[in-house]
Order: C-alpha cells, then sequence, then structure tokens
C-alpha cells in the first residue's frame, strides 16, 4: 500500500531517485540544515554539493515504507539499497518545515 508523503518531500525523494542534486536543493530553504553520517550541511548551496557527491560515491535507491508524525517533525522510513557497505538498510528521513520547503533533514540508521 502506497503512503501518502507531503508534496516536498515527495519532490526530495523522486529528485533522489533521478540524482538531481539541483532539484534536491530546490526542496530546501536557503538556510537549511542536513546532518548525515554524522556531517552537517548548512544551506541550499552546501546541500546541492552534499547531494552532488553522494551521487558520485554510490548507487542506490531509497523507497519511502512508513510515514509518522513525532514532535512536529515528520519521519519517513526509507529502504536503502546500493553498492555501499552495509547495504541495504532502512533508515529514518526526519523533516522539520518551514513555509513549504525543507528546513532541516536529519538521516540516522
Amino acid at each position: 500500500m502506497p503512503i501518502h508523503l507531503p508534496d516536498v518531500v515527495r519532490e526530495y525523494f523522486e529528485a533522489d531517485k533521478s540524482s538531481n542534486p539541483d532539484a534536491i536543493a530546490q526542496c530546501f530553504a536557503e538556510d537549511a540544515v542536513v546532518i548525515d553520517e554524522g556531517n552537517t550541511y548548512t544551506g541550499r548551496e552546501a546541500i546541492r554539493q552534499w547531494m552532488a557527491n553522494a551521487s558520485t560515491q554510490y548507487t542506490y535507491t531509497v523507497k519511502p515504507i512508513a510515514i509518522a508524525p513525532e514532535h512536529g517533525r515528520i519521519v519517513v522510513t526509507g529502504h536503502l539499497a546500493g553498492n555501499f557497505p552495509g547495504s541495504p538498510v532502512d533508515l529514518r528521513y526526519i523533516f522539520t518545515f518551514a513555509d513549504d520547503k525543507i528546513a532541516r533533514l536529519e538521516i540516522v540508521p
């Protein structure tokens, strides 16, 4: 059964699927923050670069499999599979929003 994602979250995962760092960056507020693998990326350009680098290191797919509200945030569980160590893995994508954009994204196991 498909899950219903907020528009900007759906756009984020669609852009990720197409390996489009520019489209991913546009999902975020100008001063947004992404935390992934112990690194913090602040601002739309840093986020674009983060995704551009990730798409050159690994080939992967992510499929959202669950969504739940949590303390004013939206948590999407995604099944990630690819050519990276530990594949496949289920990760939690913790989204916070501001004005229909992603203000913060933390990706954790």
